[in-house]
């Protein structure tokens, strides 16, 4: 039996242990039939993902005046001051706590481009050749990154690039995986369409084609979902929507426009009548894209304080706009008193304090490499592929990978190495060369037992053998256009912005200073709809909570 075999039936007996669990407690949210006032007058959920939101830059533009919109919400709603990512902060793994209530450990995501040892590659349609592929659904996974073509469309091409997709042995069947077959459990979409009567669901995101995960296993979860592709070439500018954080405004904008025109009672184009979604939201790009750029150019933050500069200032000011729109919509259509609303973020970004900052170049990499633990030349990962187009489908096979940003994922070529690589990482944990900055207090090496416990086991082929979590301030990168990263565990990638407004609320106006996972948010949002928590496989996996305030069948 293969391993993509053995993995599947493992899933199966996973799912069907969940499915049997959720069937149990689907029972009962049906014969719930007492509720009091603000339970029932939540109809709607609206879940906006401002990237980079900060704790302190909900704290600092509050206290300053500087985000009157967001201050009003959280006047009639709960803070919650110490909310944190469960462990790994790129926008993969980030959103999947929200939407699915679990950790990369159940949900499966730990990058937008990673590597699986079970998979094929696209082009392998017999699913005979060498398994392990390093899956990229990011810009590329639309058909406008066919055989490297330039990403035209703002839909990303209206379609699945094939050569992005890779294989899986499925029931002897050679089966491609699509991001809905990739992630591991399923959604509040899925959840909230098979649970509420006429529920619709939308979302939009900053990926066209790369963000199907969030359809779920069923890949039917999300009826609206958005096809707009942050990398697209802007007709007017001829450049993509991520060079100035002014331009990434334009691109946001659609995402707003589509919130109302589903508020307003149409689809995300504003070209169909549909029902108001049961749950709907956006994810929002202009703070992420002001927080990396320079602080020569005015990017970032001035100190460690979180003053933020010029661009960040810009970026905050437009959220706030951008929110104030909406909720303003809500209420001209009578929705605000039947509309929960929660605002947080996918991640933070590293490091604010720029004092701190570190950029050596991709060390790591370099170290693995030079020591034969991965390709001496670079040549692993299908970036490298034959014809020199990115995810094209013909990248190498096999070859092991490692994710680097401010955080290093390591999935070796050969399993056996991990104590020979652990032990030449710890010799070189400083920043001399050619050393990987992992010496400080809050940097470490996670493998073995310890990194099974808390993101699984990489025998099973998802799991990285080794996460390395350097110094915080440390950017695998040697890149002059940016000075903050996300994707780890430094505080500031972790440590994030959380809101929620829940209309007649009796605790509104609270501040919760709890330490509370991102992962909280999915179970609060099916307690807002009266449904169970559980009816989430994550949440059933990994025991997940509601949120402090909201873990009652009734409140």
């Amino acid at each position: 039996m293969t391993t993509i075999r053995r993995w599947k039936r493992t899933q199966s007996a996973i799912g069907v242990s969940v499915a049997l669990l959720a069937g149990l407690y689907s029972l009962g949210a049906a014969a719930d039939d007492e509720h009091d006032h603000e339970h029932e007058s939540v109809k709607h959920v609206l879940l906006i993902s401002f990237d980079g939101l900060h704790e302190q830059d909900v704290a600092r533009c509050i206290g300053s005046n500087a985000c009157p919109n967001l201050a009003l919400l959280a006047k009639s709603g709960t803070t919650y001051t110490n909310a944190h990512t469960p462990g790994l902060s790129d926008s993969f793994p980030g959103l999947a706590a929200l939407v699915t209530g679990g950790s990369p450990k159940s949900a499966g995501l730990f990058y937008d481009v990673s590597y699986d040892r079970t998979l094929y590659a696209p082009s392998d349609s017999t699913c005979t050749g060498k398994q392990g592929w390093n899956v990229v659904f990011d810009e590329t996974t639309g058909i406008d990154g066919e055989n490297g073509g330039p990403l035209t469309n703002l839909n990303g091409g209206g379609a699945f690039n094939p050569q992005a997709i890779p294989k899986a042995l499925v029931n002897g069947v050679c089966t491609p995986v699509y991001p809905h077959n990739y992630v591991k459990t399923n959604t509040i979409f899925e959840v909230v369409k098979g649970n509420v009567k006429h529920a619709r669901t939308a979302w939009a995101d900053k990926h066209a084609w790369g963000y199907d995960w969030l359809n779920g296993p069923s890949g039917a979860g999300v009826d609206d979902l958005s096809r707009t592709e942050i990398n697209s070439i802007d007709p007017v500018t001829h450049t993509n929507y991520t060079d100035l954080y002014m331009h990434t405004e334009q691109f946001d904008n659609f995402h707003v426009q589509s919130l109302i025109n589903q508020i307003d009672g149409m689809d995300s184009t504003g070209k169909s009548t549909a029902d108001v979604p049961t749950l709907f939201g956006a994810n929002f790009q202009t703070l992420s894209v002001a927080q990396k750029a320079t602080v020569a150019t005015g990017g970032g933050y001035l100190d460690a304080s979180f003053t933020p500069g010029p661009q960040v200032t810009g970026a905050i000011a437009y959220l706030d706009n951008a929110l104030g729109r909406i909720v303003s919509e809500l209420k001209q259509h009578n929705l605000y008193s039947s509309t929960a609303i929660i605002v947080t973020a996918k991640h933070g970004q590293s490091p604010t304090d720029h004092s701190k900052l570190v950029k050596n170049g991709d060390t790591l990499s370099k170290l693995l490499e030079a020591n034969n633990y991965l390709d001496p030349t670079g040549n692993f990962g299908q970036a490298n592929t034959t014809s020199g187009n990115l995810n094209d489908g013909s990248g190498l096979v096999n070859t092991g990978f490692v994710q680097t940003d401010d955080v290093g994922l390591i999935w070796l070529r050969d399993q056996s190495q991990l104590p020979a690589v652990v032990k030449t990482l710890k010799a070189n944990l400083s920043c001399n060369a050619p050393g990987i900055c992992a010496d400080g207090p809050q940097a470490y090496i996670l493998y073995g037992s310890q990194l099974a416990d808390r993101f699984g086991d990489p025998a099973r082929g998802r799991t990285p053998d080794i996460i390395v979590q350097p110094n915080p301030g440390v950017i695998y990168t040697s890149s002059k256009a940016k000075d903050e990263e996300h994707g780890g565990n430094a505080p500031d990638d972790s440590h994030l912005g959380l809101v929620i407004y829940v209309p007649h609320a009796h605790h509104a106006g609270r501040t919760n200073d709890e330490r509370v996972s991102t992962t909280q948010v999915a179970p609060t949002i099916l307690r807002l709809l009266d449904l169970k928590p559980e009816l989430l496989h994550s949440v059933a996996i990994e025991g997940t909570r509601a949120l402090p305030g909201f873990e009652r069948e009734h409140f």
